[in-house]
């Protein structure tokens, strides 16, 4: 059975967007099929402020995953593009990081993995993304389109494509 899931990725050290690229390809390896990936975004920092910009963006994917196969699929590919979570500071710099924000329609709260994920509704550097993909999506009774126009945009930025 397929399921479709939502994930962000971001990050704000070395060259981010060629970071990205790899990263997305890497997620959306076997089992995982690329359904819609937004533009890149410039955000600023978040929780610690004095760091880069980060650079963020959503995908939305379908596949035959499990939710906890999909996270150990995302901390693999986070840690083949160098991210050590053991050294870094909580909302601190680092290279990549993959977020499942929400798998169908489903809820989950555990230690390692809550479903839709527990601070969607207050980030806009997760929210613009998300909604430029799947703006009619309703995750947790909002619509992705409403919960966006509820939160700060400021300092936001679509970029313009990279050449290839």
């Amino acid at each position: 059975m397929m399921a479709e899931a939502l994930v962000a990725f971001g990050g704000n050290v070395g060259n981010v967007r060629a970071t990205l690229d790899r990263a997305v390809a890497a997620f959306c390896d076997e089992g995982v099929r690329l359904l819609a990936r937004s533009a890149d975004y410039r955000t600023p920092p978040w929780g610690i402020e004095d760091q880069p910009a980060f650079v963020n963006l959503c995908i939305a994917v379908e596949t035959g995953l499990t939710p906890h196969a999909l996270l150990e699929r995302a901390q693999a590919v986070e840690l083949a593009l160098g991210r050590d979570r053991t050294k870094e500071q909580r909302w601190g710099p680092r290279p990549v990081d993959i977020d499942l924000l929400a798998y169908d329609d489903m809820i989950l709260k555990e230690p390692h993995l809550t479903l839709p994920h527990p601070r969607l509704f207050d980030r806009a550097f997760v929210l613009v993304p998300l909604a430029e993909i799947a703006p009619e999506k309703v995750i947790a009774g909002t619509r992705m389109a409403d919960a966006l126009a509820r939160v700060d945009t400021k300092g936001v930025v679509k970029l313009p494509p990279q050449s290839q």
